[in-house]
């Protein structure tokens, strides 16, 4: 497994989706985000443009470890993009109607954690390239909402778990890729 961390717009993409042209002709594309106004529309239509043809897609966020035990081909490489909005779709989920103030962030954090467990679990398993594309949110201050706040606490509780658990990592800055592991 290889994971991929940056900033908004770093080339975390440009570089996945490199890495996994080189292992394999053959992809499977987990996609994570979900439709939430027009222009997250816009958003995911043109990344489904912009991928090849030839590529396999898979999208939703939800039990990822199964998606990727049962979907994968042999011979195909995996990109899983993108664990931070992964992450925000479980939450809210989880959340329900609650108002942000009101979330209990630990318990929400148990579910979370426990996708990550599965896909974890189902990525040491596997024996084709696993690429993980995420956000990396600890670089900034510290939000001013509770709800950033937490979000960002499990983000980063995530990632960490996602490296240590990776063969390599990878940060991007400004279009350059930093082998960090």
């Amino acid at each position: 497994m290889i994971l991929i961390t940056g900033g908004v717009r770093s080339g975390k993409s440009v570089l996945a989706e490199r890495l996994v042209a080189q292992a394999s002709e053959q992809v499977l594309y987990i996609a994570t985000a979900v439709v939430t106004d027009s222009e997250m529309a816009e958003r995911i239509q043109l990344h489904r443009e912009n991928r090849p043809a030839h590529w396999r897609t898979w999208e939703g966020y939800r039990d990822l470890g199964a998606v990727i035990t049962t979907q994968t081909r042999p011979g195909e490489a995996i990109i899983l993009e993108c664990i931070t909005t992964l992450i925000t779709n479980l939450l809210f989920e989880q959340a329900g109607e609650t108002p942000p103030e009101q979330m209990d962030f630990a318990v929400l954090e148990v579910g979370i954690q426990q996708q990550i467990s599965d896909l974890l679990a189902a990525c040491a398993r596997m024996t084709s390239p696993i690429y993980l594309v995420t956000n990396e949110l600890g670089m900034g201050i510290v939000p001013e909402n509770r709800l950033a706040r937490h979000f960002r606490d499990i983000a980063g509780r995530v990632n960490q778990r996602l490296a240590a658990a990776a063969s390599e990592v990878f940060l991007m800055v400004s279009g350059i890729e930093v082998k960090i592991k």
